[in-house]
């Protein structure tokens, strides 16, 4: 695997964002990318804490669009020493969605010149299995686009079209990567596509009907999976647990309303490897109290708990999807809670 070679910012460059708040985004861009994998990551964290910086949220788990504060990275590991406050349930993720979040924005448009013969247009239509193709000069000068349906007008004008009398001229759906996605939506819905523009003019992607279908897949999947576990968990446990193993875990939960409880509180009433001593002996009597006797018990909790960090993952929008070994674990445990019921 080739490595990835960063532009790294100078000791002066990185010491000015001291204080400062910036994009997990514009923060990447300083290095030369805009991708977060097992590389990059490591090589910026490295940069930063070279000149003593860290950011808070982490840059290494946000969103892209998220404002990051750039602190003292003694500071900022005082900051972590809290504990993470656990994501409640039904939290959405607080970030909105950008045109440039779709892939398919960013990923190349294909296009024809103005000097094309049609032919050229259409064959590459036909290639590629598109409903339409931009006619684009140079990096940003579109003249029009090109769909099936506006060759067809003209045949039945009882014209030989061209490229030039084919192509569509005005109103063309155009989009920048930093719009917001969902208000942009009626007008992809009513024109079919959206082409999209880097922040410099130039032409980036385009986006079609189909590519937010996939995005929608992608992203509401592990959702579903999550709210349909969420719902099992508590049709299993809440009959049983409800009231006094409630209580037992503290002040705020004193009316035993087991709704009001959090994923790390569900390993709580069911762990039996736990630091606090009374409610390792507490989750003793719970997990007898279930009768799930053939359910290995130190397996489910291990489980119970690698859902959990799933779901914060997805709670905070972590824009990278979910392994497919993570899903395979969310399908597994909403599966193994569907015979418990």
């Amino acid at each position: 695997m080739s490595m990835v070679h960063l532009h790294r910012p100078t000791h002066e460059e990185l010491l000015a964002l001291k204080g400062k708040t910036l994009r997990t985004s514009d923060l990447l861009a300083m290095f030369g990318t805009r991708v977060r994998n097992h590389q990059t990551v490591p090589m910026i964290q490295e940069a930063l804490h070279e000149v003593g910086l860290d950011t808070r949220p982490s840059f290494t788990t946000c969103g892209l669009s998220t404002e990051m504060l750039v602190v003292a990275k003694s500071l900022f590991a005082a900051i972590e020493d809290e504990p993470e406050e656990e994501v409640l349930p039904g939290t959405l993720p607080q970030q909105s969605f950008k045109i440039g979040d779709v892939p398919s924005a960013r990923n190349g448009v294909e296009s024809v010149n103005s000097g094309d013969l049609l032919s050229t247009a259409t064959h590459r239509m036909r290639q590629k299995n598109y409903s339409q193709l931009p006619v684009i000069d140079g990096l940003a000068d579109l003249k029009g686009v090109i769909t099936w349906d506006s060759i067809a007008a003209r045949y039945e004008k009882g014209e030989v079209p061209t490229l030039a009398s084919a192509m569509v001229r005005d109103d063309l759906p155009l989009a920048e990567v930093h719009h917001d996605l969902f208000t942009r939506l009626p007008e992809l819905q009513r024109c079919g596509y959206l082409l999209v523009r880097e922040n410099n003019g130039t032409f980036a992607g385009i986006i079609t009907g189909a590519d937010i279908t996939a995005r929608f897949h992608t992203l509401a999947q592990p959702f579903f999976l999550v709210g349909e576990i969420e719902f099992r968990i508590r049709r299993c446990l809440g009959p049983k647990l409800a009231g006094d193993p409630v209580r037992a875990l503290g002040r705020r939960y004193q009316s035993g309303d087991f709704s009001q409880l959090m994923f790390g509180d569900y390993f709580k009433l069911l762990a039996a490897d736990q630091q606090d001593a009374r409610l390792a002996q507490l989750a003793d009597t719970n997990w007898t109290t279930l009768g799930w006797t053939g359910v290995d018990r130190v397996q489910f909790v291990a489980q119970l708990d690698r859902v959990r960090i799933i779901r914060n993952k997805i709670a905070h929008f972590d824009e990278q999807p979910l392994s497919e070994q993570q899903t395979d674990e969310l399908y597994q445990f909403s599966g193994l809670l569907k015979q418990l019921l």
